[in-house]
């Protein structure tokens, strides 16, 4: 707007200001007629050259009649309308008209004094579930991120595959894949090329932002991922001073990346793998940005200059990657991306083995070896102190693996830590001396020594305490000395048996069995043998009489079976016995 235009605009909207009401209407129009323009036109003027006082504020601005169960349950509703790729298909409207009509929500209000009820507008909806924080454009953002840091060159790498959509490598060489001859709705054309297809690998190192980027024929296997981590770890040429073995290397939970080859390189070369959530790609947002760089910088060269084969590809891609590091300034750390990487210390690169033996690594699996009782484990035909392993018991199995870095003289134990991640514990090799002896044994009459408390033992300890009901090793050992009672005899072992309750058993009818059992007769007992068992149970009652009665009455000798009849007869008063015994033999003499 022009000068003059202004001055005539704020005269308008002064006359408007002071008119009566009801005549600012036609001052308007009377303005725009002047102005040769719309009245809509001439409103939207005048408030950019005049400042209108701001609406008054309703007095019931900020409340809704929708409750919060019914703001959530429409929320869900229209969630679950959304397909994979965002788009909601649901609109709020016919989730509401769904709802109501299912009688699971009112979305309205009814008149107390005429019982008619008056349902909320699609909009004031919409308003109400921005009020509540459940309108689907807020609950589809994306989570808060987290800020990330390495902590010097090498420390992390992110290593992530893609396909390339733009070419791929025919017999004649690289191709452009026509869009109207390679998408989703011609598949066939798509898996006749498939071998053919361009894979492209790049590794990026967190702290300084160097990438590496090598291309693969096939498919994502894990062989292509084992192939593309060794040779970025080698030293490659003199302009490309990025090689080493990282300390950790991040990745998505691909079949390659999760495969047990991979996992046994990064595992032998010490490397911690982690493997971020399926659908957190943010998580290595680092090689997801270079994918991009890639695609821009590089590919797009490939259209005007088409490659014949893999290895002039890769060759183009390793000149590119060297200008590419050495030229372009990072936007984080505003310098060169080999410039920083320059800055590690001697101590933070590891020099990762040849490639033959990186190969060989990524096929050896751990070994379990069982822990004997001189904590020492056989591993490629040579003993191992595990000692120093925490928490290692005799009888338990570790896991051993090679160290590619002293391959000679120790070996790795892989543990599992407490956050469910593999730790690496590093073992020495035991020496042995001429005679077969290890050299750190204890010479016998001048050396002493003992290995550390393993857990087994402080466990026994203290179960020794608890049994015995004692507080310390001293006071358990002297308790077992007294032969004390375990646990003070507060168990009782036969409780349980004592305590249950057997059904009775309803008695079954059975049939004699006629069998032809054999007699056994015994021997008779002498006079002097029968008195000697008689005498004990009678007490008092064996006499002079009694034995003389024995000799009248058994003189062949008295019967075994019939020893507790004649206890008994002896037992009955003097009077009873004794006399018929001189009547009988008056009888008898008669």
């Amino acid at each position: 707007m022009n000068p003059v235009l202004i001055q005539q605009l704020t005269q308008i909207a002064r006359q408007a200001a002071s008119a009566p009401y009801g005549q600012r209407t036609a001052i308007y129009k009377n303005g725009a007629a002047q102005l040769e323009m719309s009245i809509q036109t001439l409103q939207r003027k005048l408030k950019e050259v005049h400042l209108t006082k701001p609406r008054k504020v309703r007095s019931d601005a900020g409340r809704t009649t929708l409750t919060l169960e019914e703001a959530r349950l429409i929320s869900a509703v229209l969630l679950e309308s959304i397909r994979a790729n965002g788009k909601q298909l649901s609109t709020i409207e016919r989730a509401v008209e769904r709802l109501r009509s299912n009688s699971l929500i009112l979305a309205g209000r009814t008149d107390a004094s005429t019982g008619e009820f008056f349902p909320m507008s699609t909009s004031a909806i919409s308003r109400a579930l921005r009020g509540y924080k459940l309108h689907p454009e807020q609950l589809l953002q994306d989570a808060p991120a987290v800020s990330l840091a390495s902590k010097h060159p090498n420390h992390v790498w992110q290593i992530d595959a893609s396909i390339s959509t733009q070419f791929y490598l025919a017999d004649d060489g690289a191709r452009v894949m026509n869009k109207a001859e390679f998408y989703d709705g011609k598949p066939a054309n798509l898996r006749r090329i498939e071998r053919q297809r361009l894979w492209r690998y790049v590794v990026t190192d967190h702290a300084s932002g160097t990438l590496y980027l090598e291309y693969v024929l096939g498919a994502e296997s894990s062989e292509n991922l084992c192939s593309v981590l060794i040779n970025a770890m080698q030293k490659r040429h003199a302009a490309d001073p990025f090689h080493g073995a990282p300390w950790i290397v991040t990745t998505d939970p691909g079949a390659a990346m999760t495969s047990s080859r991979f996992g046994n390189l990064c595992r032998s070369m010490s490397i911690d793998l982690i493997i971020n959530q399926v659908g957190n790609a943010r998580a290595k947002g680092q090689v997801e940005q270079a994918h991009n760089i890639v695609e821009r910088e590089f590919e797009s060269a490939l259209k005007f200059q088409s490659a014949e084969t893999l290895e002039q590809i890769n060759e183009w891609a390793a000149q590119w990657m060297r200008y590419f590091n050495a030229t372009a300034i990072h936007s984080r750390t505003q310098r060169t991306r080999y410039g920083v990487w320059q800055l590690i210390r001697p101590e933070q690169l590891r020099l990762a083995p040849s490639i033959e033996v990186c190969r060989e690594l990524a096929v050896s699996t751990p070994e379990p070896r069982t822990v004997s009782n001189l904590l020492q484990v056989s591993f490629r035909g040579a003993k191992f102190d595990v000692s120093t392993v925490p928490g290692v018991m005799v009888g338990e199995k570790l896991l051993i693996t090679r160290n590619c870095w002293r391959d000679q003289d120790t070996a790795i134990a892989v543990l599992m830590g407490e956050d469910g991640r593999e730790q690496f514990h590093i073992i020495e090799r035991i020496e042995l001396d001429a005679f077969g002896f290890a050299v750190t044994a204890a010479v016998i009459g001048e050396q002493y020594k003992s290995h550390a408390e393993t857990p087994a033992q402080a466990s026994r300890k203290i179960l020794e305490q608890l049994a015995t009901g004692t507080s310390s090793a001293a006071d358990a050992e002297a308790a077992r000395k007294t032969k004390a009672v375990p646990f003070g005899g507060l168990i009782d072992p036969h409780k349980p048996v004592t305590d249950t309750v057997l059904p009775t058993y309803m008695p079954r009818r059975g049939t004699s069995l006629e069998v032809n059992a054999p007699s056994v007769g015994l021997a008779p007992l002498s006079l002097v043998e029968a008195a000697k068992l008689l005498r004990p149970r009678l007490g008092n009652l064996w006499t002079a009489k009694t034995f003389t009665w024995l000799q009248e009455r058994y003189a062949q000798g008295v019967p075994q079976e019939q020893l507790e009849i004649i206890e008994a007869e002896l037992k009955q008063p003097a009077e009873v016995v004794i006399a018929p015994l001189s009547l009988m033999r008056v009888v008898g003499g008669e």
